[in-house]
């Protein structure tokens, strides 16, 4: 019998959540160094696939190309590794208030991981590395168009993993792409947190499923270059970033706003390095293109300045690198003012920082709101001014703004989803990462007692030996590290039964005792417990 492709999707969808959420239930309880050796083959073997995975990126979606591509997954893999690879996130994390207040990590679950056309390979490496660090299992959903290149680097990622020890299913992705199955994803039962990068469209509709998500905005990046910049610098790093990977991300720069001092050499500038100024004929044919449905035209996204030139139907010379529109207002009558995610800027021309501010609050709230903004100046105080008051949550300071944003150029967390906060629509405004992606419990001892002349009691773990290492692998000679360990004792090993998920009131009875680690049974570890209670 013949499925309609919806039915498969959602189908395979479902398998894959119950198969991943069993595998979560299993992964929850490695040691620490397991799960770190886990992820650093994950990250190795991602890295070692990186000008595999980004000629079928480029291959499959027509979007950027295949050397920042290369760059992308680079990133993905080895620096986000690098910036997760020593953060706990087993067992105690933290003690503060002199051992009052203990946080402990505990893994979300499942995550519900939804991958953008523009950056697929490396947005699914970033994914679920930090998934699995926290000791989540995930389930990825790519753009139909992205498809093929996410769903082999998700084989490469599990591969890696489970040869180090992970339960297979612990990754997984959908092979059969398409709008229904990832709703389907997003409103699984067996979903913890959705984790979504793409379209306004499919982030509202993350934030519409019912289920905690983090969501991303669409970044419409103005760059501002004020009269005491570096000029060349500043033109230099707006062309890098306007360019990188053909303007797919969304931290490149969407607009320059000029202080009018510098007006002329930064016009000059922009030239010198490949930048063409569109006349007011080219200017409607460039607009003509470039939206369709009321949404950006996705025959432009990621492609080089001269492709989209002959779209439109002129000519630019050949070594063109960015198109550039002069325009003086923002808003729906002027399309160029928008997000374009293409090697296309808008200029604007402003006198003083102060207007220049509030330009750039007009290009933030069109469609950038609480994402990010690039100022290019020496000048600290109207630095700080700017960071004190314009609406987004990134502000950066003399750096190439779609890399800086990332965490590429900055020692911001590396990351591929960056949260625009509530003014956004989102419930982070940090760039998500893995700590993101942990529950944390507290365990708190009494500060101000209400019954003081009853006597005390313990009041603190301070100085407690167990508490620096914590359901790690050191040995530990504490009472409760030592039934903190039996109990756990089986982490990494070959799960006990094939499946952990029963049906309501349908729980099967032990037959026989098990014997857990070495040379402890169920029976010990329930009279350890219950000495324990007693105590």
């Amino acid at each position: 019998m013949n499925f309609d492709k919806d039915l498969q999707s959602i189908q395979e969808v479902r398998d894959l959540c119950k198969r991943a959420k069993e595998a979560q239930l299993e992964f929850k309880y490695y040691t620490q160094s397991q799960i770190d050796k886990i992820v650093k083959a994950m990250a190795d073997a991602a890295y070692d696939a990186r000008e595999k995975l980004a000629k079928m990126a480029v291959e499959e979606t027509g979007f950027g190309n295949v050397q920042d591509k290369i760059t992308k997954n680079i990133f993905g893999s080895k620096f986000v590794y690098e910036s997760i690879k020593d953060l706990k996130t087993v067992g105690v994390v933290n003690v503060y208030e002199n051992g009052k207040i203990v946080e402990i990590a505990e893994p979300m679950g499942v995550v519900a991981a939804l991958i953008p056309s523009t950056n697929p390979t490396s947005t699914m490496i970033y994914k679920a590395l930090i998934s699995v660090k926290a000791r989540n299992s995930i389930v990825a959903a790519p753009h139909p168009a992205a498809a093929k290149c996410t769903l082999e680097t998700a084989k490469i990622l599990e591969e890696a993993a489970v040869k180090e020890g992970a339960p297979r299913g612990l990754i997984n992705c959908v092979s059969i792409a398409t709008l229904e199955g990832t709703n389907e994803l997003m409103r699984n039962k067996n979903v913890a947190i959705i984790l979504a990068t793409g379209s306004s469209v499919m982030v509202k509709a993350a934030y519409s499923a019912g289920k905690p998500a983090y969501g991303v905005g669409p970044g419409n990046v103005p760059a501002f270059i004020e009269r005491t910049a570096n000029i060349k610098k500043a033109v230099a790093d707006i062309f890098t970033g306007k360019t990188f990977d053909n303007g797919t991300l969304c931290s490149s720069e969407q607009a320059i706003v000029c202080d009018r001092p510098i007006r002329e050499k930064v016009i000059e500038e922009c030239k010198r390095n490949g930048g063409y100024f569109i006349n007011a004929e080219e200017k409607k044919m460039l607009e003509a293109i470039l939206v369709k449905d009321g949404r950006i035209n996705p025959e432009i996204v990621g492609r080089s300045a001269p492709v989209i030139a002959q779209k439109a139907g002129f000519n630019v010379p050949p070594n063109t690198r960015v198109l550039i529109c002069e325009l003086n207002s923002v808003g729906k009558h002027e399309p160029l003012s928008m997000e374009k995610l293409s090697p296309i800027l808008a200029f604007y021309t402003e006198e003083g920082w102060l207007n220049a501010c509030h330009r750039c609050i007009d290009i933030l709230e069109f469609g950038g709101i609480g994402h990010t903004l690039v100022i290019h100046s020496n000048d600290k105080d109207i630095i700080m001014k700017f960071a004190l008051e314009k609406p987004t949550f990134r502000i950066l300071v003399n750096t190439v703004a779609a890399l800086g944003a990332v965490g590429y150029t900055t020692a911001l967390y590396p990351s591929m989803t960056l949260g625009p906060g509530t003014w956004g629509g989102s419930i982070i405004s940090e760039n998500v990462t893995a700590k993101h992606l942990l529950n944390y419990k507290k365990l708190a001892f009494e500060t101000n007692p209400m019954n003081p002349d009853s006597g005390s009691s313990l009041n603190s773990f301070a100085g407690a030996s167990f508490i620096s290492h914590s359901h790690s692998d050191k040995p530990s000679t504490g009472w409760i590290q030592e039934i903190e360990e039996r109990m756990r004792i089986r982490a990494g090993n070959p799960p006990l039964k094939e499946v952990y998920t029963y049906e309501k009131g349908k729980y099967p009875t032990s037959q026989k005792s098990y014997t857990f680690g070495s040379g402890i049974t169920e029976e010990e570890i329930e009279k350890i417990i219950k000495e324990f209670r007693k105590g």
